[in-house]
């Protein structure tokens, strides 16, 4: 036996090392792009198209992913979006806006495998018996990364190629991971008896998790700031709505999926979803008591944040081998969805009904969701 080989953990702590890294960049560029299209004057209507065109880019890649990493193997497909992610980046920097929208095609297909793959490698080597458990420490470290990228701009400033350069730097560091992990990335096996699509019908409670926490999560990070400050808030405090839900959701995943290992799922999802339900409700109810209503930011933040992670765990309980990562796909693709769709759907709340309109539209995703699980639970019984 090779004493060298890794550990089960070790395999574990390479595939979320990976991802953090690679979610560390990616919460750095985000910012980055849209800072330096308003310096460039371009008009938010443009600006909102180009960022949307990465969730397209992700869209129209994973599901082809699977078959791509099945024949030429996970780790040059993960190395290959990792090397093209970095060299997009750079693009960013040199290249004319006109070209923006073929680079955050590419940015965006490329994110989208390299989270395809992590997580099924995750899924795929974590035992069954703490999955949850797995799941809920890669969405905390996946959750710091993404907390830490904007920090950095703090350091390398918005202007000139520092930021891009040193964003590129911390995706090529993803490579490390993949090199030391050599060798241990399972491979997809047999053919996937579902078609990516299909998950929506074969596993709709796992896969609409990803798709009602991509729209509430980016509906609520991009439009938290406007609905305090249409609440008599202070600049600062608005803005800092969004680190209170990001903390909630950082301090509750271990947790979440440490209880997810004891119950069941589908019923786990449905508490996350009512609580985020109620969390909407109550979000009108406290703003005038600032104590009150952080406290229900941080308790809906953390409980909606479990809808991925515990979703991710239904998943890899549920398939194994080529349908598990075909499953990842149709994860992925889905929260993709809910990223591109959860913004105009908040807004439109907030232009129908006014600033209240935010919880609202909020409250009545995560309610169609919570009414989606509860018909496959009695399904389920009867």
């Amino acid at each position: 036996m090779n004493s060298s080989k890794p550990s089960r953990n070790g395999i574990l702590a390479i595939a979320i090392l990976l991802i953090t890294l690679v979610g560390l960049s990616l919460s750095l560029f985000i910012p980055l792009l849209s800072i330096d299209m308003e310096r460039m004057a371009i008009a938010p209507t443009l600006s909102g198209l180009n960022t949307a065109i990465g969730g397209i880019g992700t869209i129209c890649t994973v599901p082809f992913v699977p078959r791509l990493a099945q024949r030429f193997g996970l780790r040059r497909v993960i190395a290959l979006a990792i090397i093209v992610a970095a060299l997009t980046a750079i693009g960013f920097y040199w290249l004319p806006f006109w070209l923006w929208f073929t680079l955050r095609f590419l940015f965006g297909a490329s994110i989208g495998t390299l989270f395809v793959l992590s997580e099924y490698w995750i899924n795929a080597a974590a035992p069954d018996d703490k999955r949850g458990l797995v799941m809920g420490i890669y969405a905390t470290f996946l959750s710091l990364g993404f907390a830490a990228g904007p920090l950095l701009l703090g350091l390398t400033g918005t202007q000139g190629m520092a930021p891009y350069l040193v964003g590129a730097c911390i995706m090529l560091l993803a490579l490390l991971p993949l090199i030391f992990g050599q060798g241990e990335t399972p491979q997809i096996e047999g053919g996937s008896s579902v078609a990516v699509h299909s998950f929506l019908r074969t596993a709709p409670v796992a896969t609409c998790a990803a798709l009602v926490f991509g729209a509430i999560e980016t509906g609520g990070f991009a439009l938290f700031p406007v609905y305090g400050l249409r609440n008599a808030m202070t600049e600062i405090t608005a803005a800092g709505l969004i680190s209170l839900v990001a903390a909630g959701n950082i301090v509750s995943q271990i947790p979440l999926g440490w209880l997810s290992d004891r119950i069941e799922r589908p019923r786990l999802l449905l508490i996350c979803a009512s609580v985020g339900v109620i969390g909407c409700i109550a979000m009108p109810l406290t703003i005038s008591t600032p104590g009150l209503f952080f406290t229900v930011l941080f308790i809906w933040g953390g409980f909606t944040g479990g809808l991925y992670s515990v979703g991710l765990a239904h998943l890899g309980a549920r398939f194994k081998g080529a349908d598990l990562a075909t499953a990842n796909a149709a994860f992925v693709m889905l929260y993709s969805v809910g990223m591109i769709a959860g913004p105009p759907v908040v807004g439109a709340g907030m232009d129908l009904v006014g600033s209240q309109g935010f919880a609202m539209a909020l409250g009545l995703m995560l309610l169609l969701y919570a009414m989606l699980v509860m018909q496959r639970l009695f399904r389920q019984q009867a």
